[in-house]
């Protein structure tokens, strides 16, 4: 076994990096081919979640097959190579095997052991299965996690202590009220209609949500789960539901659902935005009889002129700026230390501002080398990422009692412009603000069982993997040796050719079971110690003291793994093709 995984998450990697780099199904289809084609590997798998971007393979050599997948993780994702490799991971064999198995039992995820992972590994399986690369490792490997998965949320209280993405972001907006009492009565617009946004809309209904508006670019998927919430959930409280009402509106309809909403929750598989600032704006200026707009940087003219050292302190920001966005009075000036207004800023226009506090007197600033410093390493971070990384509101800033419009964006790449957390009224969550709250969730006390199944079974799975791999050679020889009784018992024949039929047959299973007893202890040995770390050389000590043809072990294996209904790429491609 050659198990390689490289990846990248949000334990290794920023939301911005992660954001960028997340691959659409057709990405990750062409990937996995592209892997496929290298010369390292001869099966791959991609797990994608809005959290993490995971390529699986089996290469015959490591280094080469750790350059091969980063390079094409960088080609595929459009981040470059240079810039994503300080935050890629890397597991071999059974650290690789460990890495998935604690994935599935939600150890790794964002929300310690929140369950959809699981089907999100499941997927992952099945897109390989269907493109035909995944081949025996690579199926054993990911059903074997659904399995340890299942088995560590069924054994250990690790549900008390994991819920799901979507649970967890609903928990932070309701902030200090129960989910189930904030919910009450509100209209929710729920825009796509996959798994996750299914998975928000059930949330919402079982919470007790007035009424839930299904949006999505293919409506008849909107239609089908809107009618499965009216089924579930449509009835009265006496008859077993929430009494939820539930519609669908295809996606040119969001913008006016918007301004009936009390909470919006977003995940699609759209590469741009799908609700930008300016239209949450519109959507909450209707509540507030007053115009509402989203606090974004003033540049000032072309021909307004930068204050030079020793100006008077009158001299305003040539931003205008304050730290919520709004002009600054003036001799006040403004820093981005601890501020969001920059959020979408230019670099351009960094550097002015940098300028404007490079020359501003003394006591017009504070640490006027530290703000110019700050401010041109968010221009370089501009220009390399083309925005300023938002920052964001933690959930005490804003009372729940405040929020007209609750948003939810469990998007990756982000469905929502992060911008419009400076809208008032508004109230944003996303990947990287359950990110930042999720670091201190309390851990429940069933991890360690967890933990202990996952190193059991991560044990167990090597073992049988390791022993699988002797199994072509321990075939061969047995069939050398059915080969060798065989010519013996012609020989005889040759030379008794009256031997009656009876005796003939005595003597030929006399001489069988001396072979099987002879090779008996030796084969079932080999297998428990090729099962052990370290076992791999068995095989080939066996070989060599058998004198085994190395093309027939390799014929035995290429048989066996035509004949495994697990091995999908074995069925579909070149039957010479894989490891023997």
């Amino acid at each position: 076994m050659s198990l390689l995984v490289v990846g990248l998450s949000h334990r290794s990697a920023p939301v911005s990096v992660l954001e960028r780099a997340a691959l659409n199904v057709d990405a990750q289809a062409k990937l996995l081919h592209d892997t496929l084609a290298a010369e390292p590997a001869a099966e791959a798998a991609v797990l994608a979640t809005c959290n993490r971007i995971e390529l699986y393979a089996d290469v015959d050599k490591f280094h080469a097959g750790v350059a091969e997948l980063s390079t094409l993780l960088a080609q595929h994702s459009g981040v470059g190579l240079e810039e994503l490799t300080p935050y890629l991971y890397v597991h071999y064999e059974d650290r690789a095997v460990h890495h998935l198995f604690s994935v599935a039992c939600g150890l790794d995820s964002m929300v310690v052991g929140e369950g959809q992972i699981l089907g999100q590994i499941k997927d992952a399986l099945a897109r390989s299965q269907e493109l035909h690369t995944a081949g025996r490792l690579l199926n054993d490997l990911f059903q074997q996690a659904l399995r340890v998965g299942k088995r560590a949320h069924s054994e250990t209280g690790i549900d008390r202590a994991g819920q799901s993405l979507v649970t967890f972001g609903l928990e932070q907006l309701a902030g200090r009220e129960p989910v189930e009492t904030w919910a009450k009565g509100k209209r929710a617009l729920v825009i796509g209609a996959g798994s996750m946004s299914s998975l928000a809309a059930a949330t919402l209904a079982r919470a007790g949500v007035h009424e839930i508006v299904v949006a999505n670019r293919t409506l008849d998927r909107a239609h089908r789960l809107a009618a499965l919430l009216g089924e579930q959930y449509g009835r009265s409280l006496a008859e077993g539901g929430t009494g939820t009402v539930a519609r669908a509106v295809p996606m040119d309809q969001v913008a006016a659902e918007l301004t009936r909403a009390d909470v919006a929750v977003s995940c699609t598989g759209a590469t741009g935005l799908v609700l930008t600032a300016e239209a949450v704006a519109a959507g909450v200026a209707d509540r507030t009889g007053a115009p509402v707009t989203v606090g974004t940087p003033r540049v000032p003219a072309p021909s307004a002129p930068s204050a030079p050292h020793g100006a008077d302190t009158d001299d305003a920001c040539p931003l205008g700026l304050s730290g919520d966005g709004a002009a600054v009075p003036r001799g006040v000036g403004f820093s981005v230390m601890g501020e969001d207004a920059v959020a979408g800023m230019d670099a351009a226009t960094l550097e002015q501002h940098a300028a404007w506090v490079d020359n501003a007197p003394a006591e017009r600033r504070d640490d006027p080398q530290s703000e110019a410093d700050t401010i041109t390493a968010l221009a370089a971070a501009v220009t390399a990422t083309g925005r300023v990384p938002e920052r964001r509101r933690g959930p005490s800033i804003v009372e729940t009692g405040n929020v007209l419009l609750a948003l939810l964006d469990l998007a990756m790449p982000r469905d929502i412009d992060g911008a419009v957390h400076r809208i008032d009224g508004v109230r944003l969550v996303d990947i990287e603000s359950l990110a930042e709250a999720s670091a201190d969730a309390p851990m429940a006390e069933d991890v360690e069982r967890v933990r202990a199944i996952v190193s059991d079974e991560v044990a167990a799975f090597g073992a049988a993997q390791r022993a699988a791999h002797i199994t072509p050679t321990v075939v061969a020889l047995r069939t050398m040796a059915a080969d060798v009784v065989a010519n013996e018992i012609a020989r005889l024949d040759g030379r008794l050719p009256g031997l009656p039929e009876k005796e003939r047959a005595e003597i030929t299973q006399t001489v069988r079971r001396v072979v099987d007893k002879l090779l008996h202890a030796p084969t079932v040995r080999v297998k428990q110690l090729a099962g052990e770390p370290g076992g791999a050389g068995y095989a080939d000590a066996l070989r060599t003291l058998f004198d085994l043809d190395p093309q027939t072990v390799a014929a035995v294996s290429r048989a066996d793994r035509r004949n495994d209904p697990n091995d999908q790429n074995a069925q579909q491609t070149d039957p010479n093709r894989g490891r023997a």
